[in-house]
């Protein structure tokens, strides 16, 4: 492990997955700047150790500010829009918000000097794999514009590293659930999509039930497959990521972040109706377009380069995390 320890800016570090990379660098002893706009994150999530800017990633203005005053060495980058459905309603908002966003913030961190940056990928960037589980050399096909912006800002870093003297790691997530173990942090984004929160908002009363898309898949019990990571291990890969960037500087990362192994969306209802003690009301509905059967991580690579070794990897565990933040979130939202 490095001994350095120079300022991290952090974008997008008042949201679900940036305010727990935060706690995660904090924790560790790094210096840490958030840089959020609000529109999705929320103040309160924000660490009060971290030094906190409220401003816009496309604003290069604010950002190269930012990087000078704080003498920034790093960053991690969760800034941007990541709903599916409305990406095919609104490509450009993800073109600009994902793509052309993160291009300033990297033209941003080549004039600063800025010489490692880690970015917020996804799974999305392979499409409906051919193969699974699936590896890094699976063709890139996305096929909604999230996924794509997602995909070129990855490019843009491959070129801008052979080009400037910079290297990065892009971490591709698959599903992210959970929350912070000591309910520091957790998802508080309104409308949430994802099926651990989903679930857990019906646990609690704050849905009516949840919808479950399609039962005809090729799969154990009909239901879609997935790769639930721990929001808390994904965080960990994060501070990982960086002490591999500053000990070999002239190598760059793309990598997959699951666990290699899925669970179906029953199997998770069930899990989530355990840690509650209550049931869920399913309600059984269509499939979506562009659902895999099953997506799961093989994750050997990241393994292999940084040593990852997680500390949640079970669905039980991940349940109850989430479940314990959803139970208290009404309070955290009120100000002190």
């Amino acid at each position: 492990m490095t001994t350095t320890r120079f300022p991290v800016l952090v974008t997008g570090g008042a949201g679900y997955i940036g305010s727990h990379a935060v706690l995660a660098l904090l924790d560790a002893g790094w210096p840490v700047v958030v840089l959020d706009n609000l529109v999705t994150g929320f103040r309160w999530a924000v660490d009060g150790r971290a030094v906190f800017v409220e401003g816009d990633v496309g604003d290069a203005a604010v950002v190269g500010h930012t990087l000078a005053e704080h003498d920034i060495g790093a960053i991690m980058h969760f800034a941007g829009s990541v709903v599916v459905p409305e990406s095919v309603e609104n490509p450009l908002k993800y073109y600009g918000n994902n793509t052309a966003n993160s291009r300033t913030l990297i033209e941003a961190a080549v004039a600063g000097g800025v010489r490692h940056f880690i970015f917020s990928s996804t799974a999305a960037t392979y499409g409906i794999p051919e193969e699974s589980p699936v590896r890094e050399a699976t063709p890139t096909r996305p096929i909604n514009p999230y996924g794509m912006s997602k995909l070129m800002t990855e490019i843009m870093l491959k070129d801008t590293a052979a080009a400037h003297p910079i290297n990065y790691c892009a971490l591709r997530y698959f599903n992210v659930a959970g929350a912070d173990p000591q309910g520091r942090a957790g998802q508080a984004t309104a409308g949430a999509t994802h099926l651990i929160k989903v679930a857990g908002e019906a646990a609690t009363g704050k849905r009516s039930h949840v919808s479950v898309f399609g039962t005809d898949y090729d799969t154990p019990d009909g239901t879609g497959v997935r790769d639930y990571i721990h929001v808390s291990d994904l965080a960990a890969a994060h501070l990982l990521a960086l002490e591999a960037l500053i000990a070999d500087p002239r190598k760059s990362h793309t990598l997959n972040c699951g666990y290699g192994r899925g669970f179906s969306v029953l199997e998770v209802l069930d899990a989530v109706e355990k840690a509650a003690g209550r049931p869920i009301e399913r309600r059984l509905e269509p499939r979506r377009a562009g659902d895999p059967d099953s997506l799961v991580a093989a994750n050997d690579a990241i393994v292999a380069a940084f040593g990852w070794q997680p500390r949640h990897a079970d669905l039980d565990t991940i349940v109850a995390h989430a479940l314990a933040w959803e139970r208290g979130l009404e309070e955290r939202r009120q100000p002190a």
